[in-house]
């Protein structure tokens, strides 16, 4: 027989006292009344006779225990913060997915986008504004003149020779303003000579150059227009334009298909988007949504080349690679350097972290690299490295220049073992790579930093996290040693990407600093690269401004800084990963900053 409302009510309420699995129904608005009478029945006749059978004393005990239990907990709530997960990606709710739209772009904390706003103004004020619209007006390496100011017979050792650079325009006009891209060094081929050259821009057209001469010899000085001053004011225009240079394609899986999405800092849509934030750094990418496949399913990403441009034709011109790096002409040959009775003093107390000097900060001899103000150890053999790394744990974080470090440990020197890296996996270069040495208790690794990160090849993002993120968890410690790298994968994008990025590894060193104030930070800043690549996306311009910036951005912290742009310049190695000579003496000068 069916049972009544008040039977059916009783049956489920006893049930939820009595704490036995159930499917509660929606109640009933008629029925409310007596649930609530036989809930209120129950705890009078279960805790009322309970009360009452307890004596006096007793009675006493439990409401003062009751009071303090409750000001404890209103205490907690109102002083102790619970900490809460985080997570380097956060997916955006469904309903923020739907309001998205293009221009889509993380909010910024006002102090930090003031401090943002005020570098990115800093570095626009320096730059020319100009609308090339006749080729001929650009400065021409052809026309310009470089001579020696202080022209003698003979020069001594730790004299400086100073060169000025008169530029012209293809017209042989003087031009009347400066910013022109220079790059300068003097070498000697017989000694594996090199150093750079110190550039004064007197914003007239005029340039002033000083070279120390380190070593005795012939030694040959050249200025090489990297790019005019016209087409430096293109480049910053068109990196600050827009994101539609380069394409981001996002692979969405599930266990039986997978489909691409386009993804980027910004997206033209009205479509759904998923929005992966970093919300407590303020950092986001975006990837169009599929229909069929929640957020956290994207897991692969790469990138290319978007047929796309910011440049006018007339600028494209001045990026020809037939334009790039030329010499300008000058009205000298070689020098001769003696000693004069002289001998370079060599600095003897060895390099250390927070501080950091002007170009040139060493020089080249016989291959080997000599600061200027410090003296660095050579880590060039594998018994001293292995000295040097035994119970020490190295993290590499950044691209494929710092990548260079752990295959040259594992692959070249053979100190280091892969771990579980099977020949296929290699083959995959942004995957994350671990390296030890059980005898001596070394380990290695190198990981990636995530967005930007440029790569035709497809790459997983699963382990990804950001740079800033990725110190916050490394413990860190006097055997610890974490030397970052950023910079190559940003060019493309708009500059205040980069700054922001770069605060957050600040903020991030400063509270790895605080829990662990023994551990190593040494920054490896960009080097030069290839004068045949894309110069509208990666000219070595970009790096050159990310280089003087990143070096503000640290300023005062106990970091070391490995100056990977002079050493390269000096030793005019335009590639994108420097030859063994070269790295060694990135790797000692990382290392012998790392020494307590």
């Amino acid at each position: 027989m069916e049972k009544s409302k008040s039977q059916r009510y009783k049956s489920d309420v006893l049930r939820m006292i009595s704490g036995e699995p159930h499917y509660v129904r929606k109640p009933e608005e008629n029925n409310e009344s007596e649930a609530f009478s036989l809930i209120t029945k129950h705890y009078k006749h279960s805790i009322y006779p309970l009360l009452f059978r307890m004596k006096f004393f007793s009675k006493l005990l439990l409401a003062a225990a009751m009071i303090i239990l409750i000001k404890f907990l209103v205490f907690r709530e109102d002083k102790i913060q619970v900490p809460k997960a985080t997570y380097p990606f956060q997916m955006c709710s469904d309903q923020s997915q739907k309001e998205a739209h293009s221009s889509k772009t993380a909010p910024v904390p006002d102090a930090l986008n003031r401090r943002i706003d005020e570098i990115y103004n800093q570095i626009d004020k320096s730059i020319p504004k100009i609308k090339l619209e006749n080729f001929d007006e650009a400065t021409s390496a052809g026309e310009s003149k470089a001579t020696i100011v202080n022209q003698k017979d003979g020069y001594c050792l730790g004299e400086q020779l100073f060169v000025r650079v008169q530029a012209y325009d293809y017209l042989g006009n003087m031009k009347s303003y400066g910013g022109d891209y220079l790059r300068a060094r003097i070498f000697s081929p017989k000694t594996n000579s090199s150093a750079s050259g110190n550039i004064t821009d007197y914003n007239n057209g005029t340039y002033l150059i000083a070279f120390t001469l380190f070593w005795e010899g012939e030694v040959t000085a050249t200025v090489l227009l990297m790019h005019p001053s016209e087409a430096v004011s293109a480049l910053w225009r068109a990196r600050n334009q827009g994101f539609a240079n380069i394409l981001y394609t996002g692979n969405f899986t599930s266990a039986t298909k997978y489909v691409n999405r386009e993804c980027g800092f910004q997206l033209e849509t009205q479509e759904d988007i998923c929005q992966y934030a970093d919300r407590r750094d303020q950092e986001a990418f975006y990837c169009i949504k599929p229909p069929d496949f929640p957020c956290e399913a994207l897991t692969h990403m790469n990138s290319v080349n978007r047929d796309h441009s910011y440049l006018s034709e007339v600028e494209k011109l001045l990026l020809n690679r037939s334009n790039i790096g030329v010499e300008i002409s000058k009205d000298f040959k070689t020098i001769s350097v003696s000693s004069c009775g002289k001998t370079l003093i060599p600095p003897t107390k060895s390099c250390n972290r927070g501080f950091y000097y002007p170009i040139p900060s060493g020089y080249f001899s016989h291959n080997i690299w000599n600061p200027v103000h410090c003296k660095m150890n050579l880590f060039n053999e594998n018994e001293k490295l292995k000295r040097f790394l035994k119970g020490k744990k190295v993290f590499l974080i950044g691209d494929s220049t710092v990548r260079q470090y752990i295959r040259h440990f594992a692959e070249s020197m053979k100190f280091l073992d892969y771990f579980n890296h099977t020949e296929d996996e290699m083959q995959s270069w942004q995957k994350t790579l671990l390296a030890i040495n059980l005898e001596n208790f070394i380990f290695v690794q190198w990981k990636k930093h995530t967005f930007p990160f440029v790569s035709k090849t497809f790459y997983s993002i699963k382990e990804d996290a950001y740079m800033a993120r990725q110190i916050d968890q490394i413990g860190g410690g006097i055997n610890t040693i974490i030397i970052l790298t950023m910079g190559q994968h940003f060019r493309p994008f708009n500059f205040r990407i980069f700054i922001k990025a770069a605060f957050n590894v600040r903020r991030a060193i400063e509270r790895l600093f605080i829990r662990s104030p023994h551990t190593k930070v040494i920054i490896k800043e960009e080097n030069a690269r290839d004068m045949d690549i894309d110069m509208e996306r990666f000219s070595d311009f970009h790096g050159h401004i990310q280089y003087h910036v990143l070096r503000e951005i640290f300023h005062g912290l106990n970091v070391g800084f490995v100056d990977a742009l002079d050493m390269t310049i000096a030793y005019a190695c335009n590639v994108i990963h420097p030859p063994v000579e070269v790295l060694e003496n990135i790797i000692s000068m990382s290392f012998t900053q790392a020494t307590d």
